[in-house]
């Protein structure tokens, strides 16, 4: 070949710049579970995979939806995993259908909004047409983040109202209870075979059995409760408290703090409670709720020290049953207190057969012992032990903070260590007041 004839020609490459592309992603949210929410959830998210993956100077991370929240809530989980996206560094824009979407809660949104545009986060609300970075974003979010407020403020004054109408007529709002359901009028129908497990609840509760008892009674009959949940000794109490059942109707026992948090609190007076007699058929009769009643106070009385506490305890949260895996929790009796397995103490021997109650006055010897304490330090206690196990009966095993662990054992009190005089004399007055309740109940 002739090197002569050759020909070089130069080929100029086009240095064209890289584009970045945004990586962008979109929020959604229905704030009912209904059929037609959710169908509605799905048509969002359908909406939003397509507008960003058809952009092509946006890079498809993902749409995250929420379900039946509010928008008042800071609970959201995918809202939340968005925001943490967010903070890593992942994405650049946020594109959300409006601002009552995103939050309801003015002080929420500028917050977040705040947060996102410190990150570099633009979010693009598509019906307020704004960019929360622009430099009149803040002050239009502000204005219409207040009206979204007061839009959910107006429509919860407007539903309260409507309920409050509701109990003054003595009509019930949604509920489940075992026994009844809601009629379309707001009444309550009986539900037969539902009723004669109330029926029987009430017989056996009267006829001297214990809730626990019970509670495991039913499990051995394989009756569920009425969400389809387990029957514990709280579950019995409840149907026995529950005044529907002799017919009548307490209204407004509960309500919600306010439309932001809408938190369920209790009504201790702050508003007014309706009371409506002969409000629907009765599965109980009168009389024999007011005795159970009466009873239930009986067994609080004798079971409940005089001076209750709500306090927290050393050893709350931190000693473990080796059968079950459930906590121990502090029992006060009438002669002593203990710590007991929560599963052994709701539902039984049957349900954790290894388990003992622990008396209060050893455990805190046995911590003594392996802190090498002259006597029981709470802060000690709290630097020096992770958590305390209970392998087996009468067996106590210390994890210490720094891994190691330690095992002791403990002896019972004997009966005439714990059968003092004074216990004695106490046990003989409740026998007899416990005898005169009995023959009252007789009497009636």
């Amino acid at each position: 070949m002739d090197k002569s004839n050759r020909i070089v020609e130069r080929v100029q490459f086009s240095n064209k710049p890289t584009v970045k592309l945004l990586r962008t992603a979109a929020y959604a949210r229905v704030s009912s579970g209904k059929d037609a929410m959710l169908h509605s959830l799905s048509a969002q998210v359908s909406y939003y995979n397509s507008l960003i993956q058809n952009n092509p100077e946006w890079l498809f991370c993902g749409v995250y939806a929420d379900e039946a929240l509010t928008g008042t809530k800071d609970n959201r989980e995918n809202f939340q995993r968005l925001l943490s996206e967010c903070r890593s560094g992942c994405i650049d824009l946020i594109i959300t259908k409006s601002i009552s979407r995103f939050a309801r809660n003015t002080v929420t949104l500028l917050e977040t909004i705040r947060e996102l545009k410190e990150l570099g986060v633009d979010v693009y609300f598509e019906e307020q047409n704004i960019h929360s970075i622009s430099p009149d974003g803040e002050f239009m979010l502000t204005l219409l983040g207040s009206y979204a407020q007061e839009e959910s403020y107006s429509a919860s004054e407007n539903q309260k109202w409507r309920i409050r109408k509701d109990f003054e007529q003595g009509r019930l709002g949604s509920i489940t209870m075992l026994g009844y359901e809601r009629n379309s009028d707001g009444t309550l129908i009986i539900v037969p075979k539902e009723a004669e497990i109330v029926r029987m609840i009430f017989n056996d509760f009267l006829s001297g059995m214990g809730k626990n008892a019970i509670a495991n009674k039913l499990l051995a009959m394989g009756v569920p409760t009425k969400g389809g949940g387990i029957w514990t000794a709280w579950s019995i109490r409840r149907i026995l408290k529950n005044e529907k059942y002799c017919g009548d109707l307490l209204l407004q026992k509960s309500f919600r703090e306010n439309h932001i948090t809408k938190r369920k609190m209790p009504n201790h007076g702050e508003l007014p409670q309706y009371y409506v007699e002969k409000a629907h058929e009765a599965i109980i009769d009168k009389g024999a709720f007011m005795l159970a009643q009466e009873l239930l106070r009986e067994k609080k009385e004798y079971f409940t020290p005089n001076n209750p506490t709500t306090g927290t305890y050393p050893f709350s949260g931190i000693i473990h049953c080796g059968c079950c895996g459930k906590y121990f929790r502090r029992k006060v009796q009438r002669y002593r207190t203990t710590w007991i397995c929560w599963t052994y103490n709701a539902r039984g021997k049957k349900f954790c057969p290894e388990s003992k109650q622990i008396p209060e006055d050893i455990l805190y010897d046995k911590c003594c012992e392996v802190l090498e304490l002259p006597e029981f330090d709470a802060e000690v206690f709290r630097a020096e032990i992770e958590d305390i196990l209970v392998p087996k009966a009468n067996v106590l095993t210390f994890l210490f903070k720094d891994g190691h662990e330690q095992t002791v054992r403990w002896e019972d009190h004997s009966r005439s260590e714990a059968w003092t005089a004074e216990k004695r004399s106490q046990a003989a007055a409740c026998g007899k007041k416990g005898a005169a309740a009995r023959e009252r109940r007789k009497k009636k």
